[in-house]
């Protein structure tokens, strides 16, 4: 995406990001979920855009004439509300700016208008065109797919598929987070293709696990093979016990233990040597809590343990076990320091 998205208001005139938004278009979610990724202010951005679009959303079931003309009045008044306020109160007032143009911010509310005239046929459709499967932070969840493949969705990971599967054609998936699948062949060999950031993942039955999240995305591969095709036109085949990641705008194959990678499916994570650092991302990912540590000296330090992913207090509990740790917490805030400090 090349064109420079400088605030809330470009965002909100952008057609393509309304279709992310509503989840409509798959081109434009691997699009607007890889720009989002490259960089914190587009996320911060974009979550401006979704919470101004959110508070424009109507609760009724069903629409009216009367829900649209109330729907345009809020609409109408949080554009003077937001002409009112002139500059950014939160700013130092030496570096303060107008917020919005006028006219830029009636051409993002004409759009979000008619964005709000069809929000609920939209969500209809885009509920129907592509169901979904969501897991919470610490939960894992198995689902069988329209064809009778089975995915296992770990925590904090979100899967969309289109509808209306029918063999001989395509069967797609949208992932984000981390899943394991187990694809079915069928008669006609209809591929299966999985998309993520920066790749798509090409099959027809094969057994594989995916991780594509904001700072990475990777594949292994159990069983069967499978096709990468980056954005580039770059395509990298994959054998049993590879493991192929997206690094530093390529991507990189190596060979792994397989059943290690996969071990989260039994709610585990099989610690070999592995460095706490690996650790604290897991747990950042999968619960949600925010963890700080004494320094660097100790987000090195191997950890030797089986862990358990399904109770965040038996995972510390057992990181304490092994003696190298003294942990704390205070509801979501975790301080790990080495215990010989």
């Amino acid at each position: 995406m090349s064109k420079n998205y400088i605030g809330v208001e470009d965002l909100l005139s952008d057609e393509s990001f309304l279709s992310w938004y509503f989840q409509t278009d798959a081109r434009c979610i691997r699009q607007w979920e890889a720009w989002m990724a490259a960089d914190p202010l587009h996320r911060a951005r974009a979550e401006q855009a979704v919470a101004f679009l959110q508070s424009l959303r109507l609760d009724e079931p069903e629409i009216t004439a009367d829900q649209l003309t109330q729907a345009e009045m809020r609409l109408l008044q949080q554009i003077r509300e937001a002409e009112n306020r002139s500059y950014r109160e939160t700013e130092p007032k030496e570096h303060r700016r107008p917020v919005l143009s006028t006219r830029r911010w009636w051409m993002a509310a004409a759009a979000v208008l008619l964005v709000a005239t069809g929000v609920y046929m939209i969500r209809e459709l885009s509920l129907r065109s592509q169901p979904m499967v969501h897991t919470a932070y610490g939960e894992v969840k198995e689902n069988l797919l329209p064809d009778g493949s089975s995915v296992v969705v770990n925590a904090n990971s979100k899967l969309s598929f289109s509808s209306g599967w029918k063999d001989g054609k395509d069967r797609e998936v949208w992932l984000t987070g981390e899943a394991f699948f187990h694809v079915a062949k069928t008669p006609l060999k209809s591929r299966f293709i999985v998309h993520v950031n920066h790749f798509d993942i090409i099959v027809m039955g094969t057994q594989f696990n995916v991780v594509n999240r904001s700072d990475k995305a990777n594949v292994t591969l159990k069983e069967g093979s499978v096709i990468l095709h980056t954005e580039e036109g770059k395509v990298v085949k994959m054998a049993p016990g590879d493991f192929v990641e997206f690094r530093n705008d390529d991507l990189r194959k190596k060979q792994v233990k397989v059943d290690s990678v996969i071990a989260w499916k039994e709610h585990q994570l099989q610690m070999n040597g592995t460095p706490l650092r690996d650790l604290i991302v897991v747990m950042r990912e999968n619960f949600g809590v925010q963890v700080t540590t004494s320094g660097p000296a100790v987000e090195e330090k191997k950890i030797y343990a089986i862990i358990q992913t399904n109770n965040l207090d038996l995972l510390l509990a057992t990181l304490q076990a092994t003696g190298d740790f003294d942990i704390t917490r205070d509801g979501d805030n975790i301080m790990i320091k080495d215990k010989t400090n």
